[in-house]
């Protein structure tokens, strides 16, 4: 029995057991010089663009800052929107949604993102091109559009926007 003790204590000094004390490692992956992502953005409730703007921050952000210092030529955005979060880029509905329509005018102006609506959507809440912000794209359909754009090498990113349960205090 004695010799079975000193042999779990002799496996415990060489086995390597991992330190509370250890972190985690910031891994800088090589995302490589240019980015192409189509988004598709279809949600059922406005004000989920605002969360789904949130994915294009994450993908903008990091890209543009150091150590990468991707230049905005050099990312490519395309956002086709033909869910309810299209009434967020009619001019009439601006004072509702100013914070979302000027994060996307934001992007569209640095050059990183062209924001395409569905005709075939737009035509269903009786919106016209005369209705739409001045960057906003019209196209004629929102499928073909994702279609093209991934035919182009385009990554499809979906937004799963959630419905936030707990803040982070309660889980923490």
């Amino acid at each position: 029995m004695a010799r079975l003790l000193l042999l779990v204590a002799l496996l415990g000094s060489v086995i390597s057991i991992p330190s509370m004390a250890a972190s985690a490692k910031f891994i800088t992956t090589p995302y490589g010089d240019e980015q192409k992502v189509v988004f598709d953005f279809y949600f059922d409730d406005p004000d989920k663009i605002n969360s789904a703007l949130y994915w294009i921050k994450a993908l903008v952000d990091p890209l543009m800052a150091a150590p990468y210092n991707t230049a905005p030529d050099d990312i490519d955005i395309k956002v086709v929107i033909h869910g309810t979060e299209l009434v967020t880029l009619a001019k009439h509905n601006f004072s509702q949604y100013q914070r979302a329509v000027e994060r996307m005018r934001y992007y569209s102006e640095l050059g990183v993102a062209e924001f395409k609506v569905c005709d075939f959507a737009a035509n269903d809440y009786g919106y016209s091109l005369d209705d739409f912000q001045d960057f906003v794209h019209v196209v004629p359909s929102a499928i073909a559009e994702l279609a093209h754009w991934q035919k182009q090498g385009y990554v499809l990113i979906t937004p799963q926007i959630q419905e936030k349960l707990f803040s982070i205090d309660e889980i923490r």
